[in-house]
Protein backbone atom coordinates (compact mmCIF):
# COMPACT_ATOMS: atom_id res chain seq x y z
CA UNK A 1 0.00 0.00 0.00
CA UNK A 2 1.66 3.09 -1.30
CA UNK A 3 1.83 6.12 1.93
CA UNK A 4 1.07 9.41 1.71
CA UNK A 5 4.18 11.45 2.04
CA UNK A 6 2.62 14.36 2.95
CA UNK A 7 -1.08 14.69 4.01
CA UNK A 8 -1.12 18.13 3.85
CA UNK A 9 -1.43 18.67 -0.35
CA UNK A 10 -2.95 21.50 -1.24
CA UNK A 11 -1.49 24.39 0.52
CA UNK A 12 0.40 26.43 -2.38
CA UNK A 13 -2.87 28.31 -3.04
CA UNK A 14 -3.45 29.06 0.48
CA UNK A 15 0.34 30.56 0.65
CA UNK A 16 -0.64 33.39 -1.41
CA UNK A 17 -4.00 33.58 -0.16
CA UNK A 18 -3.10 33.89 3.39
CA UNK A 19 0.08 35.27 3.80
CA UNK A 20 -0.47 38.98 4.25
CA UNK A 21 -3.42 38.03 6.32
CA UNK A 22 -2.65 40.05 9.20
CA UNK A 23 -2.78 43.00 7.97
CA UNK A 24 -6.10 42.29 5.76
CA UNK A 25 -9.99 43.03 7.73
CA UNK A 26 -13.56 42.01 6.64
CA UNK A 27 -14.22 40.91 3.38
CA UNK A 28 -10.43 40.03 2.43
CA UNK A 29 -10.06 37.63 5.49
CA UNK A 30 -13.14 36.24 4.91
CA UNK A 31 -11.57 35.41 1.47
CA UNK A 32 -8.74 34.10 2.43
CA UNK A 33 -10.53 31.62 4.84
CA UNK A 34 -12.61 30.41 1.84
CA UNK A 35 -10.11 30.33 -0.31
CA UNK A 36 -8.25 27.47 2.35
CA UNK A 37 -11.39 25.83 2.83
CA UNK A 38 -11.82 25.20 -0.91
CA UNK A 39 -8.09 24.45 -1.79
CA UNK A 40 -7.80 21.99 1.04
CA UNK A 41 -9.01 18.43 2.16
CA UNK A 42 -11.36 19.19 5.15
CA UNK A 43 -11.62 16.06 6.97
CA UNK A 44 -14.36 15.97 9.54
CA UNK A 45 -14.44 12.97 11.55
CA UNK A 46 -18.04 12.37 12.85
CA UNK A 47 -21.67 13.56 11.25
CA UNK A 48 -24.76 11.49 11.99
CA UNK A 49 -26.20 12.58 8.73
CA UNK A 50 -26.88 8.32 8.35
CA UNK A 51 -28.59 7.87 11.45
CA UNK A 52 -30.95 10.94 11.09
CA UNK A 53 -32.03 10.29 7.48
CA UNK A 54 -33.37 7.15 9.45
CA UNK A 55 -35.60 8.90 11.64
CA UNK A 56 -36.77 11.77 9.21
CA UNK A 57 -35.54 11.28 5.59
CA UNK A 58 -34.08 13.93 3.27
CA UNK A 59 -32.40 14.02 0.02
CA UNK A 60 -28.97 15.35 1.34
CA UNK A 61 -27.84 14.76 -2.51
CA UNK A 62 -28.87 18.34 -2.59
CA UNK A 63 -30.11 21.10 -0.14
CA UNK A 64 -31.97 20.26 2.48
CA UNK A 65 -34.31 21.76 4.90
CA UNK A 66 -33.31 20.26 8.20
CA UNK A 67 -30.03 19.18 9.54
CA UNK A 68 -26.73 20.38 9.47
CA UNK A 69 -24.96 17.63 6.27
CA UNK A 70 -26.22 18.54 2.45
CA UNK A 71 -24.06 18.50 -0.44
CA UNK A 72 -24.96 21.85 -1.43
CA UNK A 73 -23.98 22.98 2.33
CA UNK A 74 -20.78 20.59 2.31
CA UNK A 75 -19.55 22.13 -1.01
CA UNK A 76 -19.88 25.41 0.47
CA UNK A 77 -18.12 24.98 3.05
CA UNK A 78 -15.64 22.83 1.98
CA UNK A 79 -15.85 19.92 3.64
CA UNK A 80 -14.48 17.10 1.23
CA UNK A 81 -14.57 13.82 4.17
CA UNK A 82 -17.13 14.08 6.33
CA UNK A 83 -17.18 10.36 8.11
CA UNK A 84 -20.51 8.89 7.82
CA UNK A 85 -21.10 7.86 11.45
CA UNK A 86 -23.05 4.42 11.62
CA UNK A 87 -24.54 4.68 14.69
CA UNK A 88 -26.25 1.92 16.77
CA UNK A 89 -28.32 3.29 19.90
CA UNK A 90 -27.08 1.52 23.42
CA UNK A 91 -29.91 0.10 23.52
CA UNK A 92 -29.81 -2.29 20.51
CA UNK A 93 -27.96 -4.37 22.35
CA UNK A 94 -30.41 -6.16 24.62
CA UNK A 95 -32.79 -6.59 21.86
CA UNK A 96 -30.37 -8.08 19.88
CA UNK A 97 -31.45 -5.63 16.61
CA UNK A 98 -27.53 -3.78 16.46
CA UNK A 99 -25.70 -5.63 13.84
CA UNK A 100 -28.83 -4.81 11.08
CA UNK A 101 -29.09 -1.47 12.04
CA UNK A 102 -25.23 -1.32 11.70
CA UNK A 103 -25.83 -2.95 8.30
CA UNK A 104 -28.94 -0.65 7.59
CA UNK A 105 -26.95 2.46 7.63
CA UNK A 106 -24.07 1.35 6.00
CA UNK A 107 -26.20 0.36 3.13
CA UNK A 108 -27.93 3.62 3.59
CA UNK A 109 -24.54 5.37 2.87
CA UNK A 110 -23.85 3.36 -0.65
CA UNK A 111 -27.12 4.02 -1.31
CA UNK A 112 -26.62 7.81 -1.39
CA UNK A 113 -23.36 7.39 -3.49
CA UNK A 114 -25.44 5.31 -6.04
CA UNK A 115 -27.90 7.66 -6.16
CA UNK A 116 -25.33 10.64 -7.05
CA UNK A 117 -22.05 9.09 -8.29
CA UNK A 118 -21.13 12.36 -9.45
CA UNK A 119 -21.46 14.02 -6.58
CA UNK A 120 -20.58 11.86 -3.67
CA UNK A 121 -18.22 8.92 -3.54
CA UNK A 122 -17.09 5.85 -1.02
CA UNK A 123 -13.28 6.62 0.79
CA UNK A 124 -11.47 3.57 2.61
CA UNK A 125 -8.22 5.63 2.82
CA UNK A 126 -6.48 8.84 2.97
CA UNK A 127 -5.33 7.72 -0.83
CA UNK A 128 -9.02 7.37 -1.66
CA UNK A 129 -9.71 11.16 0.05
CA UNK A 130 -7.05 12.26 -2.05
CA UNK A 131 -8.25 10.94 -5.21
CA UNK A 132 -11.52 11.92 -4.71
CA UNK A 133 -11.14 15.15 -3.96
CA UNK A 134 -9.05 15.57 -7.21
CA UNK A 135 -11.91 14.47 -8.58
CA UNK A 136 -14.52 17.12 -7.32
CA UNK A 137 -16.18 14.76 -4.98
CA UNK A 138 -17.48 15.01 -1.67
CA UNK A 139 -16.01 11.33 -0.06
CA UNK A 140 -18.26 9.34 2.50
CA UNK A 141 -16.10 7.68 5.18
CA UNK A 142 -18.03 5.52 7.76
CA UNK A 143 -17.07 4.82 11.18
CA UNK A 144 -18.69 2.69 13.48
CA UNK A 145 -20.25 4.60 16.69
CA UNK A 146 -20.69 1.93 19.26
CA UNK A 147 -19.02 -1.18 19.02
CA UNK A 148 -22.08 -3.70 20.02
CA UNK A 149 -23.37 -4.41 16.18
CA UNK A 150 -19.34 -6.78 16.20
CA UNK A 151 -22.09 -8.74 19.02
CA UNK A 152 -19.23 -10.80 20.41
CA UNK A 153 -18.00 -12.66 16.96
CA UNK A 154 -14.29 -11.09 16.39
CA UNK A 155 -14.52 -12.30 12.54
CA UNK A 156 -17.30 -9.56 12.34
CA UNK A 157 -14.77 -6.64 12.83
CA UNK A 158 -13.43 -7.86 9.48
CA UNK A 159 -16.68 -8.22 7.94
CA UNK A 160 -17.19 -4.19 9.21
CA UNK A 161 -13.94 -3.29 7.98
CA UNK A 162 -14.55 -4.91 4.32
CA UNK A 163 -17.87 -2.79 4.36
CA UNK A 164 -15.66 -0.04 5.04
CA UNK A 165 -15.91 0.95 8.41
CA UNK A 166 -12.42 3.23 9.63
CA UNK A 167 -12.91 3.41 12.72
CA UNK A 168 -15.07 2.08 15.90
CA UNK A 169 -16.05 3.71 18.84
CA UNK A 170 -15.81 0.91 21.33
CA UNK A 171 -18.99 2.18 23.40
CA UNK A 172 -21.95 4.73 23.62
CA UNK A 173 -23.79 6.24 25.71
CA UNK A 174 -24.32 2.70 27.85
CA UNK A 175 -21.84 0.08 28.67
CA UNK A 176 -21.68 -2.66 25.85
CA UNK A 177 -19.79 -5.78 25.66
CA UNK A 178 -16.76 -4.53 24.72
CA UNK A 179 -16.18 -1.45 27.27
CA UNK A 180 -17.55 0.58 30.25
CA UNK A 181 -19.11 3.98 28.88
CA UNK A 182 -18.79 7.64 30.27
CA UNK A 183 -22.27 8.08 30.17
CA UNK A 184 -23.69 4.86 32.31
CA UNK A 185 -23.19 4.93 36.00
CA UNK A 186 -22.84 1.14 35.82
CA UNK A 187 -19.21 -0.07 35.54
CA UNK A 188 -19.31 -4.09 34.11
CA UNK A 189 -16.00 -3.96 33.37
CA UNK A 190 -13.92 -1.61 35.22
CA UNK A 191 -12.81 -0.53 31.85
CA UNK A 192 -12.20 -3.09 28.31
CA UNK A 193 -13.54 -6.43 28.48
CA UNK A 194 -11.74 -9.46 28.12
CA UNK A 195 -13.38 -9.54 25.07
CA UNK A 196 -13.49 -5.64 24.08
CA UNK A 197 -9.07 -6.19 24.62
CA UNK A 198 -9.60 -8.67 21.95
CA UNK A 199 -11.37 -6.37 19.68
CA UNK A 200 -8.35 -3.71 19.99
CA UNK A 201 -5.88 -5.87 18.72
CA UNK A 202 -7.96 -7.35 15.87
CA UNK A 203 -9.02 -3.48 14.90
CA UNK A 204 -4.59 -3.03 15.11
CA UNK A 205 -4.29 -6.15 13.20
CA UNK A 206 -7.22 -5.24 10.33
CA UNK A 207 -5.89 -1.23 10.37
CA UNK A 208 -9.50 -0.27 11.78
CA UNK A 209 -8.51 3.14 14.10
CA UNK A 210 -9.70 2.73 17.68
CA UNK A 211 -11.67 5.47 18.89
CA UNK A 212 -11.75 6.32 22.62
CA UNK A 213 -14.83 8.81 22.60
CA UNK A 214 -17.37 7.52 24.74
CA UNK A 215 -14.64 5.42 27.26
CA UNK A 216 -14.92 5.81 30.84
CA UNK A 217 -11.08 7.45 31.67
CA UNK A 218 -10.36 3.26 33.00
CA UNK A 219 -10.97 2.05 29.47
CA UNK A 220 -9.05 4.73 27.70
CA UNK A 221 -5.86 4.27 30.15
CA UNK A 222 -6.40 0.21 29.07
CA UNK A 223 -7.04 0.93 24.97
CA UNK A 224 -3.55 3.01 25.57
CA UNK A 225 -1.89 0.37 27.04
CA UNK A 226 -2.98 -2.45 24.66
CA UNK A 227 -2.65 -0.34 21.69
CA UNK A 228 -0.07 -1.17 19.19
CA UNK A 229 -1.33 1.30 16.62
CA UNK A 230 -2.03 6.25 17.44
CA UNK A 231 -5.37 5.94 18.32
CA UNK A 232 -8.31 8.41 18.11
CA UNK A 233 -11.20 10.30 20.15
CA UNK A 234 -13.13 10.93 17.09
CA UNK A 235 -15.84 13.84 18.96
CA UNK A 236 -14.30 14.94 21.73
CA UNK A 237 -13.12 18.28 23.78
CA UNK A 238 -11.07 19.19 26.67
CA UNK A 239 -12.11 18.29 30.04
CA UNK A 240 -10.21 21.84 31.06
CA UNK A 241 -13.45 23.43 30.16
CA UNK A 242 -16.11 21.17 31.44
CA UNK A 243 -14.42 19.96 35.04
CA UNK A 244 -15.59 16.54 36.19
CA UNK A 245 -17.18 15.64 33.14
CA UNK A 246 -15.92 12.27 31.63
CA UNK A 247 -17.06 12.55 28.35
CA UNK A 248 -14.23 15.18 27.32
CA UNK A 249 -10.70 14.06 27.92
CA UNK A 250 -8.62 15.11 30.72
CA UNK A 251 -5.46 17.10 29.86
CA UNK A 252 -3.41 13.41 30.80
CA UNK A 253 -5.33 11.57 28.60
CA UNK A 254 -4.30 13.93 25.60
CA UNK A 255 -0.91 14.00 26.60
CA UNK A 256 -1.18 10.29 26.51
CA UNK A 257 -3.44 9.60 22.63
CA UNK A 258 -0.23 12.36 22.05
CA UNK A 259 2.37 10.68 23.08
CA UNK A 260 1.40 7.65 20.85
CA UNK A 261 0.74 10.09 18.16
CA UNK A 262 -2.72 10.10 18.39
CA UNK A 263 -5.03 13.19 17.98
CA UNK A 264 -8.46 14.13 19.63
CA UNK A 265 -10.81 15.75 17.20
CA UNK A 266 -13.11 18.72 18.54
CA UNK A 267 -16.47 18.44 18.94
CA UNK A 268 -18.52 21.51 18.33
CA UNK A 269 -21.47 20.90 20.67
CA UNK A 270 -21.74 23.61 23.27
CA UNK A 271 -22.09 21.52 26.01
CA UNK A 272 -18.80 20.13 25.34
CA UNK A 273 -17.28 23.94 24.92
CA UNK A 274 -18.48 25.38 28.34
CA UNK A 275 -19.35 24.31 31.54
CA UNK A 276 -22.28 27.04 31.19
CA UNK A 277 -23.88 24.90 28.40
CA UNK A 278 -23.05 21.51 30.22
CA UNK A 279 -24.61 22.89 33.76
CA UNK A 280 -27.83 24.11 31.69
CA UNK A 281 -28.34 20.55 30.77
CA UNK A 282 -27.88 18.97 34.36
CA UNK A 283 -30.12 22.03 35.16
CA UNK A 284 -32.86 20.87 32.64
CA UNK A 285 -32.91 17.28 33.15
CA UNK A 286 -33.41 17.77 37.10
CA UNK A 287 -36.42 19.78 36.76
CA UNK A 288 -37.58 17.68 33.79
CA UNK A 289 -37.14 14.34 35.92
CA UNK A 290 -38.90 16.24 39.22
CA UNK A 291 -41.98 17.31 36.60
CA UNK A 292 -42.55 14.12 34.86
CA UNK A 293 -42.01 12.09 38.48
CA UNK A 294 -44.73 15.14 39.86
CA UNK A 295 -46.98 14.65 37.26
CA UNK A 296 -46.79 10.49 36.86
CA UNK A 297 -44.73 10.32 33.52
CA UNK A 298 -42.19 7.86 32.07
CA UNK A 299 -39.38 8.64 29.53
CA UNK A 300 -41.38 7.55 26.56
CA UNK A 301 -44.17 9.76 27.39
CA UNK A 302 -44.81 12.94 24.67
CA UNK A 303 -45.05 15.44 27.52
CA UNK A 304 -40.76 14.88 28.14
CA UNK A 305 -40.02 16.36 25.04
CA UNK A 306 -42.65 19.43 25.25
CA UNK A 307 -41.44 20.13 28.59
CA UNK A 308 -37.97 20.84 27.05
CA UNK A 309 -38.70 22.76 24.54
CA UNK A 310 -40.81 24.87 27.18
CA UNK A 311 -37.78 25.01 29.21
CA UNK A 312 -35.64 26.10 26.86
CA UNK A 313 -38.23 29.17 25.93
CA UNK A 314 -38.10 30.09 29.58
CA UNK A 315 -34.58 29.41 30.04
CA UNK A 316 -32.67 30.41 26.92
CA UNK A 317 -29.85 27.85 26.15
CA UNK A 318 -26.22 29.56 26.79
CA UNK A 319 -24.83 28.88 23.14
CA UNK A 320 -20.86 28.79 22.97
CA UNK A 321 -19.38 30.71 20.16
CA UNK A 322 -16.03 30.57 18.04
CA UNK A 323 -13.87 31.98 20.67
CA UNK A 324 -14.86 28.98 22.70
CA UNK A 325 -14.48 26.21 19.91
CA UNK A 326 -10.65 27.81 19.10
CA UNK A 327 -9.92 27.49 23.02
CA UNK A 328 -10.29 24.33 22.97
CA UNK A 329 -8.33 23.75 19.72
CA UNK A 330 -5.61 26.14 20.94
CA UNK A 331 -5.66 24.08 24.61
CA UNK A 332 -5.06 20.89 22.90
CA UNK A 333 -2.12 22.55 20.74
CA UNK A 334 -0.78 24.64 23.63
CA UNK A 335 -0.57 21.30 25.61
CA UNK A 336 0.59 18.23 23.14
CA UNK A 337 1.11 20.87 19.72
CA UNK A 338 -0.08 21.30 16.28
CA UNK A 339 0.00 17.40 14.99
CA UNK A 340 -2.47 16.17 17.64
CA UNK A 341 -6.11 18.03 16.97
CA UNK A 342 -8.42 17.82 14.27
CA UNK A 343 -11.97 18.31 13.37
CA UNK A 344 -14.95 15.86 14.87
CA UNK A 345 -18.41 18.12 14.65
CA UNK A 346 -20.88 16.14 15.63
CA UNK A 347 -23.28 17.19 12.91
CA UNK A 348 -26.51 16.02 12.74
CA UNK A 349 -25.90 14.78 16.70
CA UNK A 350 -25.74 17.44 19.60
CA UNK A 351 -29.39 18.73 18.75
CA UNK A 352 -30.26 22.55 19.07
CA UNK A 353 -27.03 23.01 21.05
CA UNK A 354 -24.48 24.28 17.96
CA UNK A 355 -22.30 27.45 18.95
CA UNK A 356 -22.54 30.42 16.73
CA UNK A 357 -20.89 30.90 13.65
CA UNK A 358 -20.48 26.96 13.54
CA UNK A 359 -23.98 25.52 13.10
CA UNK A 360 -23.59 23.25 10.13
CA UNK A 361 -21.08 22.03 7.64
CA UNK A 362 -21.52 25.59 5.52
CA UNK A 363 -19.32 26.93 8.30
CA UNK A 364 -16.29 25.34 7.99
CA UNK A 365 -14.57 28.82 6.70
CA UNK A 366 -15.50 30.57 9.84
CA UNK A 367 -13.52 27.87 11.37
CA UNK A 368 -10.28 29.04 9.03
CA UNK A 369 -10.96 32.77 9.73
CA UNK A 370 -10.82 31.64 13.29
CA UNK A 371 -7.07 29.98 13.11
CA UNK A 372 -5.86 32.84 10.42
CA UNK A 373 -7.07 35.73 13.28
CA UNK A 374 -5.13 33.54 16.12
CA UNK A 375 -2.09 34.03 13.11
CA UNK A 376 -1.63 29.99 12.89
CA UNK A 377 -0.34 29.67 8.71
CA UNK A 378 -2.04 28.12 6.59
CA UNK A 379 0.16 24.44 6.63
CA UNK A 380 -0.31 24.56 10.21
CA UNK A 381 -4.33 24.78 9.46
CA UNK A 382 -4.30 22.03 6.89
CA UNK A 383 -2.89 19.99 9.64
CA UNK A 384 -5.49 20.47 11.52
CA UNK A 385 -8.41 20.02 9.11
CA UNK A 386 -6.97 17.15 7.22
CA UNK A 387 -2.99 16.40 8.03
CA UNK A 388 -2.70 15.14 11.26
CA UNK A 389 -6.14 12.42 10.88
CA UNK A 390 -4.67 11.51 7.53
CA UNK A 391 -1.23 10.46 9.08
CA UNK A 392 -2.90 8.67 11.96
CA UNK A 393 -5.66 6.99 9.87
CA UNK A 394 -2.32 6.19 7.27
CA UNK A 395 -0.55 4.51 10.05
CA UNK A 396 -3.36 2.11 10.72
CA UNK A 397 -3.34 0.98 7.30
CA UNK A 398 0.27 0.37 7.25
CA UNK A 399 0.25 -1.43 10.54
CA UNK A 400 -2.27 -3.85 9.07
CA UNK A 401 -0.04 -4.38 5.92
CA UNK A 402 3.11 -5.18 7.99
CA UNK A 403 1.06 -7.38 10.07
CA UNK A 404 -0.29 -9.68 7.25
CA UNK A 405 3.50 -9.71 5.54
CA UNK A 406 4.29 -11.04 9.53
CA UNK A 407 1.91 -13.51 9.86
Amino acid sequence: MKTIKSPILFVTLAVSLAIHVLAWAGDDLDQAAAGIAHQNIIVDTHIDTPYRLSQRWEDVTSATEHGEFDYDRARKGGLDVPFMSIFTPASAEAEGSSFKIANSLIDNVEALVGRAPGRFALVRSPDDAVRVFRAGKVGLAMGMENGSPIESKLENVAFFRDRGISYITLAHSLSNHLSDSSYDVQRNWNGLSPFGKQVVAEMNRLGVMVDVSHLTDDAFWQVMELSKTPVIASHSSARHFTPGWERNMSDEMIQALASKGGVIMINFGSSFLTDEARQWYTDMGEARSAWMAEHGFDDHSPERSNFSSDYRKQNPFPYADMDDVMMHFEHVIDLVGIDHVGVGSDFDGVGDSLPEGMKDVSFFPNLIKAFLLAEYSPTDIAKVMNGNLMRVWQANLDYAVRAAVDG
